[in-house]
């Protein structure tokens, strides 16, 4: 299971528009907000792409974009993204490899009957592609709100060093 210090394993999966994101590309750019959600047009998966979508502006102000994933193909992805006006990119693992690959694609009981299943999740990454937090079994309501104040913190840095020049 992931956890914060370890690198982000790379990625590359199709969004709603079939156009290409590669995680790779991001690194030295962005931070990014990779969160994992089980299916389009849940009241909870709704909550939490609106809520990201809506806070967009503010943690692109902090160099960072938020990805969602999902097993869903690229066609339920834009549906879902034109029916609720989302603007963050979601993409298609129907394969389940990158869910396989971040941990989150684990065996869940529903009504007695146990399938596999994406934990929803949520992983900071920072812009050298190291996972600085790994929130797992997320509440929608006020999580994009709570990733946005570690995001925050993540451009204020731990100390950073002063400068070694002498004032003239």
């Amino acid at each position: 299971m992931l956890q914060s210090g370890d690198i982000a394993p790379a990625f590359s999966l199709p969004d709603a528009d079939m156009e290409t994101f590669d995680l790779a590309d991001q690194r030295g750019r962005h931070h990014v907000v990779l969160y994992f959600y089980p299916r389009d047009n849940t009241p909870g998966c709704t909550l939490q792409a609106a809520d990201f979508s809506d806070h967009e502006d503010e943690f692109a102000r902090h160099d960072c974009i938020v990805v969602g994933v999902s097993p869903d193909d690229c066609l339920t992805h834009a549906e879902f993204r034109d029916q609720h006006g989302l603007s963050v990119r979601l993409l298609s693992d129907p394969d389940t490899e990158v869910c396989r690959l971040y941990g989150v694609w684990l065996p869940r009981e529903v009504d007695g009957v146990k399938k596999m299943g994406v934990r929803r999740s949520t992983f900071i990454i920072d812009k050298q592609g190291t996972v600085r937090h790994a929130l797992h079994d997320v509440t929608p309501r006020g999580h994009a709100a709570a990733v946005f104040e570690l995001v925050r913190k993540l451009e204020a840095g731990p100390c950073k060093p002063k400068s070694s020049r002498t004032p003239s």
